[in-house]
């Protein structure tokens, strides 16, 4: 069984504070490690489960935040970003079984997470036929598009709460509560045993229930922090400004949509 990983930061335990983030402060160090363990622990469920192949894409930041000594021998490590729409997915393609994503965040204007954003801190909203998108919702479709599942997420509550509103299938492990600029957590070893167990009875499971169904055509809002991002990214073929920090885009191929936020966000 091949299987995918995208593991980003701001959803592991104990993170709180953009700083433990940022490769420039002294405090990324060591949620760069927990980051790691808790990619490690969804590797070991994957294998448990009969995984003989896993990629992982780095997705936070840099691209290059994962220690890859740490990992183990049957992975391939995607570090940096190539540019490719896919984004977050970068190499996925129907020969996986099944996406993982580790350290995901509820989406920007939510409370579910100090650090709760959109792709970029410029971003204030993303709709898609009228519904608010999540870094989780976007990239779920954009797998769906190959066939894919996203069958087991980890991150904070408000986006597991997310996540069971849109399809019940998807097993979750919530490490972390926002309230305000602070933030709840769990013991990291207690998240990293949430997230093997978890993974493991997610590839064990009907993998096919947890596919997310693709509208036939899709209406897309980004909406801006700057109105000045919006002015230009309203030069974008085929999008549109439509207020002072909000572009309109018009597509029936939900690949258009990561084409799009790959060069307006």
């Amino acid at each position: 069984m091949k299987v995918f990983i995208s593991a980003d930061i701001e959803g592991i335990a104990g993170i709180t504070h953009w700083d433990e983030a940022s490769k420039a402060k002294p405090e990324y160090q060591e949620f760069r490690e927990e980051m790691t363990r808790e990619v490690v622990a969804a590797c070991e469920g994957a294998m448990a489960a009969g995984a003989t192949e896993i990629w992982i894409k780095d997705a936070h930041g840099s691209g290059r935040n994962i220690l890859a000594a740490d990992l183990p021998a049957c992975t391939r490590l995607v570090r940096g970003w190539s540019g490719h729409p896919l984004c977050m997915l970068q190499e996925l393609d129907d020969s996986f079984a099944a996406v993982l994503m580790i350290g995901y965040h509820s989406r920007a204007g939510s409370d579910g997470n100090p650090l709760a954003h959109t792709l970029t801190g410029n971003v204030r909203e993303i709709l898609i036929n009228g519904d608010q998108t999540s870094e989780f919702r976007l990239h779920a479709n954009a797998a769906a598009l190959y066939g894919v599942p996203v069958v087991f997420v980890s991150g904070d509550e408000g986006l597991c709460e997310e996540i069971r509103s849109t399809n019940t299938s998807i097993r979750t492990a919530g490490v972390s509560r926002g309230h305000g600029p602070s933030s709840i957590s769990i013991a990291p070893v207690e998240a990293r045993r949430l997230i093997k167990r978890g993974v493991q009875e997610s590839l064990e499971s009907d993998l096919s229930a947890c596919l997310l169904t693709l509208a036939d055509s899709f209406v897309v809002e980004v909406t801006y922090r700057e109105p000045t991002s919006a002015y230009s990214a309203g030069f974008y073929p085929a999008a549109k400004q439509v207020g002072p920090h909000t572009i309109r885009f018009e597509t029936d191929a939900y690949f258009e949509i990561m084409r799009l936020l790959t060069f307006v966000t």
